[in-house]
């Protein structure tokens, strides 16, 4: 089911992309902001309770709906719950038009134009970027929504699947991912506070959850891109800053399109980052897809002989 939940849902995403601004979004939102109101109380006894409650009780929950689905209706019923879950968690779409705008912008020269967009994206000031930051903000930019919104929820998703949770893992990244972006906000008059405590759990917890799953897509860029080079400044990272899941995604990004990604010496005489490699990140991510789902057909093959 995961190969035919995940294949579904990245075809209605293609042809119908989810608005970034939506009402599930929306409702995963405001369900974040009751529970931290109501149980965040500074303490550290009552972070884990708040996390558990945002993002456990949504993943449980679909977990539950897709075996009242499957018992009632049979599995039809349920895949098709999972293909609607994986289609509001997944975000291919939402960060591809971005990545797609500068990258013609830049292919035309328009410049002016490329910092605009990526200003908007990322939320920066990039009026005095020079062309190759550019590239390289958009290059380290979209890495990461790949792994955040595509491949890190594939993960999740197929582990609990096979256990029988159904999308329970789609839900529990994604949430868990949102809430670690939104304890990072600046503090602005209309935020909600957040204790000390919450925010170093909800960042503690998430670095634990995307281990793994930085860890698979840093091996599957290896895999299909320039397999030595990703290893090698994987491991080099890694000795040297260990624990950072974003920044060994990224590593195995630099090697495998042997480019300049890091704003240190890390990547050793890689070229600087130029319009041509943008080509080349699309050619990466579209490889790890195919890869992901030839796998998942293995896998779900196997289980059908066996």
């Amino acid at each position: 089911m995961s190969f035919l939940s995940i294949l579904f849902a990245l075809l209605i995403e293609q042809a119908r992309p989810l608005n970034p601004v939506n009402a599930v979004h929306a409702r995963v939102r405001d369900w974040l902001l009751w529970v931290v109101r109501q149980t965040d109380t500074g303490e550290g006894r009552h972070a884990w309770m708040t996390w558990a409650v945002v993002a456990l009780v949504p993943a449980l929950l679909s977990a539950a709906v897709h075996w009242a689905l499957w018992l009632a209706f049979g599995w039809l019923a349920a895949l098709a719950w999972n293909v609607t879950v994986l289609y509001w968690t997944l975000g291919f779409r939402q960060f591809s038009h971005h990545f797609t705008g500068i990258r013609d912008a830049l292919e035309e020269g328009d410049e002016d134009t490329a910092r605009t967009l990526l200003a908007q994206w990322m939320r920066l000031d990039a009026s005095d970027l020079r062309r190759s930051e550019i590239v390289r903000q958009v290059i380290v930019h979209s890495m990461l929504s790949a792994h955040r919104y595509v491949f890190g929820v594939f993960a999740w998703y197929s582990l609990l699947s096979a256990f029988g949770l159904g999308p329970a893992g789609a839900v529990l990244y994604r949430i868990a991912e949102y809430f670690s972006v939104t304890v990072q906000r600046p503090v602005t008059a209309n935020s909600v506070l957040m204790s000390a405590a919450l925010r170093r759990w909800v960042q503690h917890t998430w670095s634990v959850i995307d281990w793994a799953p930085a860890r698979i897509t840093a091996l599957f860029f290896a895999f299909v891109g320039s397999f030595e080079e990703a290893i090698d400044r994987w491991r080099k990272y890694e000795l040297q800053r260990p624990g950072d899941n974003d920044g060994i995604v990224l590593a195995a990004s630099a090697g495998a399109l042997n480019v300049q990604l890091a704003t240190d010496d890390l990547d050793g005489a890689a070229p600087a980052a130029q319009t041509a490699h943008l080509r080349s990140v699309v050619g990466l991510v579209w490889r790890t897809v195919v890869m992901w789902m030839v796998i998942l057909a293995l896998l779900s093959l196997a289980r059908l002989l066996g």
